[in-house]
């Protein structure tokens, strides 16, 4: 099975520490986010977990830790945008994450590392004009580091909507041009563009929508086939395998503007103060007459090597 951290919250970044706790203990305890009173316990031993997923626009805290990972198989996805302390208040500089991206690349592999772009959005300051050309300058320094680049561009949940109020939709003639100029660039430097959710419109333009974090993208990384059990997808235009995941929402401190797992600012804060690394939960821990569930795991991998 596949354990995934950064759907709900940037555990790398904020969490490093209670992660590698929980590595140590060999299991975790998540409540489900639309019934809290459901809780599960999902084993950390390698024997059933395949491949750890990280999605963090942060990885320096847990860059010590990786020697104590190589029992895992791993597969990072980064987030690297042009946006400012303006949009994304708590992220590091770009330079710096982008030096870290490559320390997690010659550490692991290129094929166990992505870049995301995303979300995309357009406004006076990150105009379609500069994406582009901040965009080439980021290839420019990843290339070699990474083989893909995942681009996505906003979508407008009541949550972003209300926490980024001027925010538009980024209309069709600009997402072609994005396309088609991203994948230009990308294929001079040798970054595949991928699309997230966005479905097949930009495929004409050299962009693969065939998904991000695919069976594909796992077994690459991993170097063998894997025998994903069938599950319909939490939205109908993506194709990802999206696993198991650990975190939690209103836990992430990069509050960025087009969050869309973050509820408010005040969330994070109380969410955060309740945090305690050597809980198995990540935020809280067991009230009297709750009943933990065992989850059903088991490894996905068949035995064959992946020639991806």
């Amino acid at each position: 099975m596949i354990i995934n951290t950064g759907m709900r919250t940037d555990i790398p970044a904020f969490y490093s520490q209670w992660f590698m706790n929980r590595i140590q203990a060999g299991y975790v305890l998540v409540r489900n986010p639309y019934r809290p009173d459901w809780i599960t316990r999902y084993e950390l031993s390698p024997d059933v977990v395949d491949c750890i997923a990280f999605c963090t626009k942060n990885p320096e805290p847990m860059l010590k830790h990786l020697d104590r990972l190589k029992n895992y198989h791993q597969y990072w996805f980064v987030t690297i945008t042009p946006y400012g302390r303006d949009i994304e208040p708590n992220v590091p500089p770009k330079e710096k994450v982008m030096q870290d991206f490559i320390t997690l690349s010659d550490k692991l592999g290129t094929n166990c590392v992505g870049w995301r772009y995303d979300p995309i959005f357009i406004d006076s300051t990150y105009t379609l004009q500069r994406h582009i050309s901040d965009f080439e300058q980021m290839c420019r320094t990843l290339s070699g580091h990474t083989n893909v680049c995942v681009i996505s561009f906003i979508d407008l949940y009541e949550k972003v909507k209300r926490n980024f109020p001027q925010v538009r939709t980024v209309t069709i003639q600009e997402r072609i041009t994005i396309g088609k100029t991203f994948a230009e660039i990308g294929k001079r430097y040798g970054i595949t563009i991928k699309a997230c959710a966005e479905g097949t419109d930009l495929a004409p333009y050299g962009v693969d929508c065939a998904g991000c974090m695919t069976q594909q993208t796992f077994e690459t990384a991993i170097g063998c086939n894997l025998t994903i059990p069938k599950k319909k997808p939490q939205r109908a235009e993506c194709a990802c395998v999206l696993g198991t995941d650990i975190g939690a929402y209103d836990t992430c401190g990069h509050l960025c503007r087009y969050c869309y797992a973050n509820y408010n600012h005040a969330n994070v804060r109380r969410n955060m103060k309740l945090h305690d690394p050597e809980s198995p939960f990540l935020v809280g821990d067991l009230q009297e007459g709750e009943i933990i569930h065992q989850a059903s795991q088991e490894s996905w991998e068949d035995g064959q090597l992946s020639f991806f």
